[in-house]
């Protein structure tokens, strides 16, 4: 049943797919925590690189995790270990998006693993946040031979506003150039070549903060050969933020799904598919609330409603417009920025102050559920 569930969504995403650059990306969360296991879900969303705009759900897997299996790990294959779990999300990111310009699968440093970059599928490249500090060809070592590189530009950033850290402006030293990272020398799985050809960005916050700030040490299979190149590789790597927002919705302050206690493993594990998707539809209308600053088409109704539900979003859109201009509904019908003005509206927003976030359109998206299983039920018993 969960496989059917995640085989749907990624059916539905597919065809948005035709003709993009596609971020393919990947993380794993925990769900629930029970002494040193507990419920993870590892997904594949995949995102629009021009935009920003989510696609869809691409792939995901829930784990069971039990404590103990660290000292086993190195003799197991790839494919029986968790970290396995990376190289079947670039594989399946590979089939399902198949129909795009370009895929690039993204990660942050739990999927710095060599296979990976060895296995990537033929239409795929990786971008992925380094934590090995590995062995290259000629014995030195990764970091050592990044911080010796010279600077190649510096770059301002805005760092948006996260919980416990306000907003603020910072500068980037952007490096950047080819390596040839070798094999590791544990737990090798045969036929791994010797060493392989990486191109790699080192983007360093310029006077930092006490406590650190911005370093981002990123390895790629994308050919990167100029400022340009290594400057769009760091905004891709930025887009890796919207699946943090996802899971974010997911919990706590959203659907609150930690908060589960079934018993069930197959229960759970269909409710959390379900979040899943619904948490990803909501950060789908968080992206379309403005429409598209670039003046680029919007997304379609139809990446989250059926067409069956266009005349109930359009009923309560009649109903929540008001008489002045800041009331009225900016969007064009058939847009998902229209909808996603009916659900923040339901949510509470009164279209005057601020912008709604995930919360306000989550509660609004909620009222619109309950209303049309109501419409559902109405016909049922006409």
């Amino acid at each position: 049943m969960v496989d059917e569930m995640v085989a749907t969504a990624a059916s539905a995403t597919a065809p948005r797919c035709a003709d993009r650059h596609v971020l393919a990306i990947q993380d794993t969360t925990v769900i629930q925590s029970e002494g040193g296991g507990g419920l993870y879900l590892h997904p594949v969303v995949a995102v629009d690189a021009d935009s920003g705009a989510i696609l869809g759900l691409v792939h995901s897997a829930t784990l069971t995790r039990t404590a103990g299996r660290k000292a086993e790990r190195r003799s197991l294959a790839i494919e029986d270990k968790e970290s396995g779990r990376w190289l079947t999300g670039a594989a399946q990111a590979s089939r399902v998006c198949a129909g795009a310009r370009a895929i690039t699968v993204i990660a942050d440093r739990e999927s710095d693993i060599y296979a990976a970059f060895a296995h990537r599928p033929a239409n795929v490249h990786l971008l992925v946040r380094a934590a090995q500090d590995r062995c290259l060809e000629d014995g030195e070592r990764l970091f050592a031979a990044i911080d010796a590189l010279p600077e190649d530009a510096r770059t301002p950033l805005r760092l948006p506003a996260q919980p416990g850290r306000p907003a603020r402006d910072i500068v980037l030293a952007i490096r950047f150039t080819q390596m040839q990272i070798a094999r590791p020398r544990h737990g090798v799985q045969k036929g791994l070549p010797a060493t392989l050809t990486v191109h790699v960005v080192d983007a360093r916050e310029i006077d930092p903060p006490p406590g650190g700030g911005v370093h981002w040490r990123l390895i790629t299979t994308h050919a990167v050969e100029s400022v340009e190149d290594a400057l769009r590789m760091v905004g891709f790597y930025r887009r890796r933020w919207c699946i943090e927002q996802v899971f974010r919705t997911m919990k706590t302050k959203g659907f609150d799904i930690e908060a589960l206690r079934s018993g069930d493993p197959e229960v759970r594990f269909k409710l959390v598919t379900a979040t899943l998707i619904a948490a990803i539809s909501i950060q789908q209308m968080v992206h379309a609330r403005d429409g598209d600053p670039s003046g680029g088409p919007l997304r379609p109704i139809t990446d989250v409603l059926d067409p069956d539900d266009i005349p109930l979003i359009e009923a309560f859109c009649a109903d929540l417009e008001g008489k002045t201009e800041r009331q009225k509904n900016p969007h064009p019908k058939g847009s998902l920025a229209y909808a996603a003005w009916v659900c923040a509206r339901l949510g509470g927003w009164t279209g005057y102050y601020g912008k709604p976030g995930p919360v306000v359109i989550l509660a609004g998206w909620l009222q619109f559920q309950a209303a049309r299983r109501g419409a559902r039920l109405q016909k049922t018993i006409r």
